[in-house]
Parts: C-alpha cells; sequence; structure tokens
C-alpha cells in the first residue's frame, strides 16, 4: 500500500492517494503517479500476468510523466483543443511502445494496462482514458462519471442490453476493448471539463468501482472533508466488500486558480505495482 499527501499555503490544490493489494490478489499490479507541480494525476490497472501485468504499469507511470513534462516546456501556455490533441498523440504512441516491448520479451508477451489521467492546467482538467479505470468529479454533493469504460460489459451496458445489477457479474467482466498495449491502434477518449472552487476529481481502478457503488462512494467523499481520509475510506470499503482485486484510489481537491498556468506545490510521486490477472 502506498499512500500520499501534499499541500502548501497558496496552493489550489489538496491531493492524496493509496494503492492496496485487496484481499485476494498476491501482488498489487496497480500504480499511480501524482505531481502538483505539473498539475499529472493518474491510476494504471495493469494486465498480462504475473511479471507482464506490473511491468505495464510501470512503464507507463514512469513515461507518461516525461511525455507531459517535455510538452508542457515546449508549448507552454496551450490551448484546450492542442492540450487534447497532443494528449491523444501521446497516448498512442505511449502504446505503440508497449506493444513493442511486450512483442520483445516473452516474459511480457500480451502485456497492458488501463489509463486514466487528468492534467490540470489554469482551471480546467484535461481528462484522457483508456480502459475501465474511471474519472469522477464531485461537486455540490454529486458524483458525476467523466469517462466511459472500455468494456464489453460498458458496451452492452450503454445499449441496454443488459441491466447494472446484471454488469455486476456478467462472464464478460474485466474484458476490455481499448487500452495501452492492445494490438490495435485505438485513441483514448479525451475531454476538457471547467473547475469550481471546492471542486473534487477522483480517479480510481475497478478494484474500487467493481464492489462499491457510485452511492456509496459519493457518501463517503461527502462525509470525508480530508483527502487523505477519504481515499484511505474508499480502500477500507473496497476491502470490506471483499477486496477481489488491487484498488488504486488518487483524489484532487481544487480550491480555485483563475490566473496560474500550473499548480505550484510540494509533489512526491505515489505508487505500487505487481501482477494481476484480469
Amino acid at each position: 500500500m502506498a499512500s500520499n499527501k501534499a499541500s502548501s499555503g497558496p496552493c489550489p490544490l489538496q491531493w492524496a492517494s493509496v494503492s492496496d493489494i485487496g484481499r485476494v490478489r498476491q501482488e498489487n499490479q496497480d500504480a499511480c503517479y501524482a505531481d502538483a507541480e505539473s498539475g499529472l494525476f493518474l491510476t494504471c490497472d495493469g494486465m498480462g500476468g504475473h511479471q507482464a501485468g506490473a511491468m505495464a504499469s510501470k512503464i507507463v507511470t514512469e513515461i507518461m510523466p516525461e511525455m507531459i513534462r517535455r510538452r508542457l516546456h515546449r508549448l507552454g501556455a496551450a490551448r484546450a483543443r492542442a492540450i487534447r490533441y497532443w494528449l491523444r498523440s501521446d497516448i498512442l504512441d505511449l502504446s505503440k511502445r508497449l506493444r513493442a516491448e511486450s512483442a520483445a520479451q516473452a516474459e511480457l508477451a500480451g502485456m497492458g494496462t488501463t489509463l486514466v489521467m487528468v492534467l490540470l492546467r489554469e482551471d480546467r482538467a484535461h481528462i484522457a482514458s483508456m480502459g475501465d479505470s474511471r474519472a469522477y468529479l464531485f461537486r455540490d454533493g454529486q458524483l458525476t462519471q467523466l469517462t466511459e469504460d472500455h468494456s464489453l460489459v460498458g458496451l452492452l451496458l450503454r445499449s441496454g442490453e443488459i441491466t447494472p445489477e446484471e454488469a455486476k457479474d456478467h462472464p464478460a467482466r474485466g474484458q476490455l476493448t481499448r487500452y495501452i498495449g492492445m494490438k490495435d491502434e485505438v485513441y483514448p477518449d479525451v475531454r476538457t471539463v471547467d473547475l469550481a472552487e471546492g471542486d473534487r476529481l477522483l480517479l480510481c481502478s475497478d478494484g474500487l468501482t467493481g464492489v462499491i457503488s457510485d452511492q456509496t462512494i459519493a457518501e463517503i467523499l461527502k462525509a470525508q472533508d480530508d483527502s487523505q481520509a477519504a481515499c484511505q475510506t474508499l480502500v477500507d470499503a473496497a476491502n470490506a466488500a471483499g477486496g477481489p482485486d488491487n484498488v488504486t484510489v488518487v483524489i484532487v481537491d481544487w480550491q480555485g486558480c483563475a490566473d496560474q498556468i500550473v499548480p505550484i506545490c510540494e509533489s512526491r510521486r505515489s505508487g505500487t505495482q505487481g501482477p494481476r490477472s484480469r
């Protein structure tokens, strides 16, 4: 398990993260990264067997931040449309790199990972996702899912072929239609959300959402003002529900920023990784 928290007086945000192995898995294959200075927060959920899944999430949490930093250095105050464009491009390049690593080493064959990330610039959140790790916005007591699950179950739900209750135990659970490292060249979903003071962003792996309802998540976020306590309470709730999977939670509390291009805070890196079969 890993947890970190960072904040400073004039900084417009506070953040915290917890990654836990759960109660069934032998190792933790999830990973997360947080850097308030660059405004980047992400969560990954690796797949592909004992070593492959761990390596996939490790590669993404190491390489993606460097790609973002280079972009920010070159482009400075880019427009939202330009940011969405290069996020799609960089994530596609990262997926190709992961696929090449998988092909080059037999022990890494078939590796891949989900990705959900948020890049904060000025008073906007640029959100990108592939797979079934999710991003939520908690505002004024209401929880809104900002990403779609790229999975067979997600497709069936959106088409109305199954109900949310049927989705919980559906045999296709865990079968992804998009992820980092897949053979086909598919792009992530990318969107931009305007932030308001008091907003709370939640990034999480399906180890949380697979066992905890959105209603329960909202109740916990409402009850816990402190970001670290909220992260830990969510993870504890997932484990109390059986903890069948690794679970990772990142929470960013936005305190308002109208004139800063990049939030400046003390920053720490967070994440644990280990194998997990999907």
